[in-house]
């Protein structure tokens, strides 16, 4: 395949699996342990396209929205989650696709993007929550319990904001790092394993913070509940990705073909 003299790009080429490439040659970021090894290394797109834009964008509303349902803990027979269960695993899908396509510093300025609108968003809700309301304003009170600077949602903001980074970032070196050093193939690999290790550092860290005694904050679960939390908050999230994985495989194989940086000839 020729390349654009210009450009010095080619697209990537066609792949029945989404984890492996054809290529021979990469744009940038290779392995060097993978080439020392026999096999092809790894390769990551440049973040200038649409693409990576639309992907930073999707993360940091999703992790905005599971933060805000995160306030509310709900009991399904005796499983004990918060609202953010039904939206905050596609955050890790995401952070996973942008690390496999894009790699580690990519997926690290997609953390802090999310990481920012959080914390803009905190600042909003405490301004509107402390902003005079009108003498038959009905809505004040609960503004105050759920965005209230002294109130659950400063607890919540700060245990999502150290699990959110310590988890995320997990499960981006995992990804990148297995890839460096066995190549392109074995995607659903990279994805099973990132997930697991980014999900119990996640669930255990923001747990811990938002809902128990061990940092001193008055308790809100008792160590059974969190345990039941815990252990089906690992397991749900693994779940969802793991059923998701057609999905993921689909969206990394149609970025690897359209990303006209991901690798050349």
């Amino acid at each position: 395949m020729s390349t654009d003299p210009t450009s010095g790009q080619g697209s990537a080429a066609a792949a029945a699996d989404p984890g492996e490439t054809q290529n021979s040659t990469p744009a940038h970021n290779t392995s060097g342990a993978s080439a020392r090894a026999g096999k092809a290394p790894a390769a990551f797109a440049q973040t200038g396209s649409q693409f990576y834009a639309v992907l930073v964008s999707l993360l940091a509303a999703f992790y905005l929205i599971s933060n805000i349902a995160a306030t509310k803990q709900m009991d399904f027979g005796g499983w004990v989650v918060d609202g953010g269960v039904f939206l905050f695993p596609l955050t890790y899908l995401l952070g996973g696709v942008i690390s496999e396509v894009y790699g580690f510093k990519a997926a690290f300025r997609a953390v802090l993007v999310g990481f920012s609108v959080m914390l803009i968003g905190a600042v909003v809700f405490g301004l509107v929550t402390i902003s005079p309301a009108v003498s038959d304003a009905y809505n004040q009170e609960a503004f105050e319990v759920l965005f209230g600077w002294d109130g659950m949602y400063v607890r919540i903001l700060i245990a999502s904001l150290l699990a959110y980074l310590a988890g995320q970032l997990m499960n981006s070196f995992v990804i990148v790092w297995v890839k460096g050093r066995f190549g392109e193939s074995n995607l659903w690999a990279r994805i099973a394993s990132s997930t697991i290790f980014g999900q119990i550092l996640d669930t255990a860290l923001f747990g811990l913070i938002a809902f128990t005694a061990l940092f001193g904050l008055d308790p809100l679960m008792s160590w059974g509940q969190f345990a039941s939390y815990f252990i089906f908050g690992v397991l749900y999230k693994c779940a969802v990705e793991f059923v998701l994985m057609p999905v993921t495989y689909t969206v990394v194989s149609q970025l690897k073909r359209r990303e006209p940086s991901y690798s050349s000839h």
